[in-house]
Order: C-alpha cells, then structure tokens, then sequence
C-alpha cells in the first residue's frame, strides 16, 4: 500500500501525535509521518518524534512569513496531506488554499459547540450533558470545517474538567484514525 506522505503539527503533549504514529505501523493504515512541525520548541510531543525517528521543525509563529517557511519544508519533504493535534495556532487562508481538504483537526468538543480554548471549562460552566471530540477539516474559520466524525460520552454529576479532558483524550485516540481512514475512502 502506498501510503500519503503526512505532516503533523503540534504544541504540546502530543499524545494525538505518539497514537498516530502507533496506528501509522500498520501496513493498511493509509498515512506515513514523515514531518512533525511545532511552534513549541519545549513541546512534549518533540519527543515522540524524535523517538520515532520523525523530523521536527519548530517555527516561530511570531514571525512574518512563518507560513511561507512551513510551505516551503512541507513542498522539501513532499508532504500531501496535515493533521492539526493540539496545534495552537489559527491558519491563514493563503496557507489552506495550498492544503485545500487536505487538512484535519481534533477538536475536544462536539463542534459547533464550545469551538476555540477553554473547553472543558466552558462545557461545566454550561452544564452539558454530554460531549467528546469532532475530526472536522480546516477551513478559515475557527473550528468550523465540515465535520468527519464525532464521538460522544454522557458527563457524569461529579466529572470535573480533568476528568472530561481525559475521556476526551480517550475517544479522541479512536476518532483520529478513523476520520483519517474515512477522509482517505473517499478519495
């Protein structure tokens, strides 16, 4: 099988990042890492790249023209396809129109409610009954791309925010890959 060459980004634990590129091992599994990009150079994730033998590089956002420097290696290192997983940072629309339905995100949330940070505070404050995490592609606006997959739990009376970020994390681990295998089944 011939895999799609992938780049993921990251800015912190990357623990989305160690889970892909576990299910990246398998032979039927349709994405290779071949790049993890971070504008954290203390990222966690870092790690699990270099462990794995996966280049890194770290791009400071605060400078002009840091898009232009990530294009230019994701063109050096032949990258076709990007999953966001935990990256911080919003992407331009220049950037988007070079990845155009190439891009994916996991957001800790069932989009279109709670999009941007501060989630798990946010869905306590709002007493949600349920909620989880949605793969969606990128598009310009924040958290808004058409929706891949879902997946949902019930918060139990006494969840608090740790707790609903790790079973977030948990579904998360399942919801990647499987909106990666749908994304490539429709190509």
């Amino acid at each position: 099988m011939v895999k799609t060459r992938t780049c993921i980004f990251i800015s912190g634990k990357g623990s989305n990042l160690n889970n892909l590129i576990k299910k990246s091992r398998d032979y039927n599994f349709p994405i290779n890492i071949n790049l993890v990009i971070s504008n954290n150079p203390k990222a966690e994730g870092i790690k699990h790249a270099k462990k794995n033998s996966i280049p890194i590089f770290i791009v400071n956002t605060k400078k002009r023209n840091f898009e232009n420097k990530i294009l230019k290696i994701l063109k050096e290192k032949r990258i076709n396809f990007i999953c966001l997983a935990g990256f911080m940072k919003i992407i331009s629309r220049n950037f988007l129109l070079n990845f155009k339905k190439k891009i994916i995100n996991v957001h800790p949330s069932l989009l279109p409610k709670f999009k941007g940070l501060n989630t798990f505070s946010r869905i306590i404050k709002n007493k949600e009954k349920k909620t989880g995490c949605t793969v969606h592609y990128v598009n310009e606006k924040l958290d808004s791309g058409n929706i891949i997959i879902q997946k949902f739990f019930y918060i139990k009376k006494n969840d608090n925010e740790k707790i609903l970020k790790s079973k977030t994390q948990y579904l998360e681990y399942r919801a990647f890959p499987e909106a990666i295998i749908k994304v490539f089944r429709k190509n």
